[in-house]
């Protein structure tokens, strides 16, 4: 036994077609970010298209946080409403930093 579990005779075995898959999705995201790269230096946007890149870091970082804001419980819930209400007066750093505090205080109490 190894810290507590008993050692397994079965050894890991991996399908070629899921290890190609795997692969073949890694060398596509590591392609799309080179790619996103070169093209970002000779793209100029103007009016609408730059509005709507400029979007695109808002709205990820929206989908990332807003599930766990609105379905862990209601101190993560009231921490991202303080939060939004900092950054509207706030430098990063400092909204940062008052989200964190709120929702330890919050987890502590709650």
């Amino acid at each position: 036994m190894v810290h507590g579990r008993a050692r397994s005779s079965r050894s890991v075995s991996v399908d070629p077609v899921t290890l190609a898959a795997i692969i073949a999705m890694a060398v596509v995201t590591y392609l799309t970010r080179v790619a996103g790269l070169f093209v970002a230096d000779r793209l100029t946007l103007h009016g609408r298209a730059k509005a709507a890149f400029d979007a695109i870091p808002p709205a990820v970082l929206v989908a990332v946080i807003a599930p766990t804001a609105l379905t862990t419980g209601w101190p993560e819930t009231v921490a991202a409403v303080v939060t939004i209400l900092a950054a509207t007066r706030l430098p990063l750093l400092a909204t940062v930093a008052v989200g964190v505090l709120v929702v330890v205080a919050l987890r502590a109490i709650a």
